[in-house]
């Protein structure tokens, strides 16, 4: 019997729909992340902190980001998808409130690590549940939407902020009602998440978690609805799945073990490495930090915002091409293109910056030429990255675990993604500050390298296949 009852053009256009559902979370995750950088000054002047306690508050959210990440897989595992999402989703909107009505700087804290969470939960459960209702044909592409949900959100997040300060005269004015501007600026969270909760509302439950909690005719009528561009109709589809679970019990941590051997998973450490990688490269630095960093290379406040704008924008079009061509090409020669032309650009801009004078406070001074190079070579790296690691690092884990791991090795893999990311965030200004800009793209040009090592010798290509066949 074939259950497949949609044609292949209403069946593109529902799993379309499910994957933009879940990539919601991705644009909160961006937008959440972004949002704070329109806010610093007025954070110091409404709740009278110093360069520590604001730093502090600032990063605040990162420590919510890998406990969310790392719970969000057992709670997926546990009541499923749809609900982990709906719950992220609620968490989004309490934090957005929360945040922009916050009296001190403690409840800002609590309200910026409450949206951490929820941020670590949507970059592990987006990727899972794209991964689990896509067809093998589309998946890459379609898993890569999460990443440009994710630029997006920082893109409208930049573009919400500065619409917001220009109309009320700056953040720390007063806007609607009363409020000051820099309040809106959280506030605006709101309407995205509510986008997301509505949203996911209206998506089934992902068919692979249906099937492994015994519910094979629901599953049944989800797969008949995505189509038969899995390589089989949704009979075989349930039958595969169930094949892969035999044996199978209530996911948990200690399943990371090798039975064989008694050691970690090695699928595990790849999707460490991978999520670990992608921070490391120093990507972060230019999208949290770029202000700092072109003022730094001696450019105004608003050469600098114009340099931040056009970064964001090529990032966006780099994750488009990265959708055309990561079911052609593949995962794996995408991630070495990406680390061979980060290696280059890094490169060329540690080699500027190292060459570079300075003035009285220490500053780099560059050349009008140098200064071109340089933002040419740093366009260069946001292409080289938004074109392989920043959709493919997520496409590769919402697909590369076995359906017995993916729960428990997404959170493991999800968390180490924030570490690393927090570290990176935190070593930058004393990096900057004592060994200048050309030892720091010194260093990420040389973690650039190594990836590139460790995609060449652990990585396996996945473009294609189904999830119960890897």
């Amino acid at each position: 019997m074939n259950s497949s009852t949609s044609t292949p053009h209403a069946s593109a256009r529902h799993v379309l729909f499910l994957a933009s559902v879940a990539a919601i979370g991705g644009f909160l995750f961006g937008f959440d992340s972004a949002v704070i950088n329109g806010t610093i000054e007025s954070l110091k002047e409404s709740f009278g902190t110093g360069a520590d306690g604001t730093g502090f508050a600032v990063g605040s959210a990162l420590l919510g980001c890998a406990a969310g990440a790392f719970g969000a897989g057992a709670v997926a595992e546990r009541f499923g998808r749809k609900p982990a999402m709906g719950v992220a989703a609620v968490v989004f909107l309490v934090s957005a409130i929360a945040t922009g009505a916050a009296t001190n700087v403690y409840l800002f804290v609590a309200a910026r690590v409450l949206g951490g969470l929820a941020i670590g939960a949507a970059s592990i459960l987006a990727p899972m549940y794209i991964s689990e209702v896509a067809p093998a044909a589309l998946r890459g592409r379609l898993s890569s939407l999460q990443q440009l949900a994710i630029v997006l959100g920082l893109f409208f997040a930049f573009l919400s902020n500065y619409l917001i300060a220009a109309a009320a005269g700056g953040a720390s004015k007063l806007f609607w009602f009363g409020a000051p501007a820099w309040r809106w600026m959280f506030w605006m969270e709101a309407v995205p998440s509510a986008a997301f909760l509505i949203g996911v509302l209206f998506i089934p439950e992902s068919p692979r978690f249906l099937v492994a909690r015994g519910k094979t005719d629901e599953a049944r009528s989800v797969f008949a609805r995505i189509g038969d561009w899995g390589g089989g109709n949704a009979d075989a589809l349930v039958r595969e799945v169930r094949e892969s679970l035999k044996a199978d019990h209530k996911p948990r941590l200690s399943d990371l073990i090798d039975r064989a051997s008694g050691h970690i998973s090695p699928v595990l450490w790849v999707g460490v490495g991978l999520a670990v990688f992608q921070q490391f490269v120093g990507i972060n630095v230019i999208f949290y930090y770029g202000e700092v960093l072109w003022k730094a290379a001696g450019l105004t406040s608003d050469e600098a915002l114009q340099r931040n704008l056009i970064s964001g924008g090529v990032n966006i079009l780099s994750t488009f091409i990265a959708i055309a061509l990561i079911d052609k090409v593949g995962r794996k020669p995408l991630l070495l293109f990406g680390s061979v032309g980060m290696v280059i650009t890094l490169g060329v801009m540690a080699f500027i910056f190292a060459r570079a004078g300075v003035d009285e406070k220490g500053n780099p001074v560059l050349s009008k030429e140098a200064g071109l190079v340089a933002f040419a070579a740093a366009l260069l790296y946001i292409v080289s990255f938004g074109t392989s690691w920043g959709p493919v690092m997520w496409v590769l884990l919402g697909e590369m675990f076995p359906n017995r791991l993916r729960g428990a090795a997404l959170a493991v893999s999800g968390s180490a993604n924030w570490i690393a990311n927090f570290a990176v965030t935190l070593t930058f200004p004393p990096l900057l500050a004592g060994a200048g800009l050309g030892s720091a793209y010194g260093l990420y040009a040389g973690a650039a390298l190594l990836s590139g090592v460790f995609v060449l010798y652990a990585v396996q290509e996945t473009k294609g296949k189904t999830l119960e066949q890897m």
